[in-house]
């Protein structure tokens, strides 16, 4: 079900993320992230001069390549449209994630290497759905390693408490895992 009809207004900003995750022939994983942000209007720019309606602001790509206990073996950063003519120039440091383990504390741990002057405010932002899509995908595959894809479930405790639905003490995590309960 959409939201309600909103009042009457004109766009004036979109930003975009896309992730996806990939299983590698080597037996690792790849998770790609994509974000722009493209505005409605023109509107005069330090560095581009006049960016035009329709054309990105932002157009920033990542690719974490993870390992089973997912670990990062890899990063790749990709800065194609900026605002500023040095932000590719903070490409490398988002090399500092590898070897970062995706789990607990990630979050902090992200602000902690790349946060505020260290790192692009634009790409801490994606790797947060980025994490999610490559953390869910890799766990699910490697509990079902062994079944043919037609068997694979999302059925590992690892989503207990991750939200209301999987609370320990609810009905799903009763049923699907009573000694979690």
């Amino acid at each position: 079900m959409p939201l309600s009809p909103p009042v009457a207004r004109e766009p004036i900003q979109t930003r975009s993320m896309e992730c996806s995750c990939f299983r590698r022939a080597d037996g690792l994983w790849d998770v790609e992230g994509h974000l722009t942000d493209v505005a409605a209007y023109d509107f005069p720019n330090y560095f581009r001069g006049m960016i035009r309606a329709g054309e990105p602001i932002h157009d920033m790509w990542i690719r974490l390549t993870l390992d089973e206990n997912v670990e990062i073996r890899s990063v790749e950063v990709r800065m194609d449209g900026v605002p500023y003519g040095g932000c590719p120039a903070i490409e490398p440091a988002f090399q500092k994630l590898k070897g970062v383990r995706i789990g607990p504390g990630w979050n902090r741990k992200v602000r902690e290497l790349l946060g505020g002057a260290k790192g692009c405010i634009h790409l801490v932002d994606l790797l947060k759905p980025v994490a999610t899509v490559g953390f869910k995908t890799v766990k699910r595959e490697a509990a079902a390693r062994d079944r043919p894809p037609a068997e694979r479930t999302d059925d590992s405790p690892y989503q207990i408490n991750s939200c209301h639905m999987l609370a320990s003490d609810g009905a799903i995590v009763r049923e699907r895992w009573p000694d979690r309960y």
